[in-house]
């Protein structure tokens, strides 16, 4: 006999069969079958944060604090310093940008084990500007103590929140809804904090990407190897900290380097990079592509990635430009 349970199926012959498209619910389902001290706070987003699993099988462990994301971050400290491991989940720019002062003040600062988890990032949303974080990243890598980790599709989910829940202290997990991920047939992947994983090997330009801007990556090598261009695509999964010993070798061993993040290219991880090729004063030629100091509007993601120049496209035309340059 088969029962549906929030998404899931439960098979009496074979257990929970996990659907490919909930990858983060199961994942953090599974963590706390294996870990006792993880406990789910929600802001009123279960469907939308796929916590729903977690809350109709272990309901003692799940809190929903309702449309009030700042005293959620509260309540997540606090439970911190009582021993658990708080996952706290919001929509991206509700988890960030409206509760910048608790994220600082009750989880950066005291340096307390919590997880935040935000949802629909950048453009990948149809409800404009109010529920569209373009400024997520830079917030929150500008905070000391703050891990920043964004998994590029749903087969490194699971990857992600395992990492989250060993590293000691405070974690900003960015995800994009499953609807909007990549192809959930691929094979699991790794993830290690603060170590860039090369996807494909190239000679002539590094393209540096984070979450679901690595498979649009992965498609402008395709379009530029047409002009007889060879690309590097890496997938920085961990915009802090940085993977700097990577970025070294690429810099050095690249006639150029691009950055794609689904982000504003103030602060984020276009910004990041940019810093540390400064810094070091190492000679390569550097693009970025990003949302351009513009707040966007409602759309489908393909229509707003098209538009704001997030596509493969535009990182195609970005690397031919940036290699190009005299």
């Amino acid at each position: 006999m088969n029962q549906t349970i929030g998404g899931f199926t439960d098979s009496a012959q074979g257990g929970l069969q996990e659907l490919p498209e909930r990858a983060y619910g199961t994942a953090l389902y599974r963590a706390a079958q294996a870990d006792s001290r993880i406990v789910c706070l929600s802001a009123d987003l279960a469907r939308a944060t796929e916590t729903f699993l977690m809350r109709e099988r272990m309901p003692e462990r799940c809190f929903s604090l309702g449309i009030q994301e700042a005293n959620m971050i509260g309540v997540a400290s606090g439970m911190a310093r009582c021993g658990d491991i708080p996952f706290a989940h919001s929509f991206c720019v509700f988890v960030t940008r409206r509760v910048y002062d608790q994220v600082a003040m009750q989880v950066a600062y005291p340096r307390t084990n919590v997880k935040i988890v935000g949802f629909i990032p950048g453009l990948t949303t149809q409800l404009g500007v109010s529920h569209q974080a373009i400024d997520d990243i830079a917030l929150m890598r500008s905070l000391p103590n703050m891990t920043v980790v964004e998994p590029c599709g749903p087969e490194q989910v699971p990857a992600a929140v395992q990492a989250a829940l060993a590293h000691e202290g405070p974690v900003y997990l960015r995800l994009s809804l499953a609807s909007q991920a990549a192809d959930t047939t691929r094979p699991l992947m790794t993830l290690d904090i603060g170590r860039g994983q090369v996807m494909v090997e190239g000679v002539d330009v590094a393209i540096l990407a984070t979450g679901m801007m690595v498979a649009q990556a992965l498609q402008a090598r395709d379009l530029i190897a047409q002009q007889g261009l060879s690309a590097t695509v890496v997938n920085i999964h961990t915009l802090k900290p940085l993977d700097t010993q990577l970025l070294d070798r690429l810099a050095r061993s690249h006639r150029a380097v691009v950055t794609a993040e689904n982000h504003s290219t103030i602060g984020g991880l276009g910004a990041a990079v940019a810093e540390y090729l400064a810094l070091r004063s190492l000679p390569v030629r550097f693009a970025m592509v990003g949302v351009r100091d513009t707040f966007a509007e409602g759309g489908s993601t393909p229509f707003l990635m098209k538009k704001y120049g997030l596509d493969a496209e535009h990182i195609a035309a970005a690397a031919r430009t940036v290699c190009q340059a005299n």
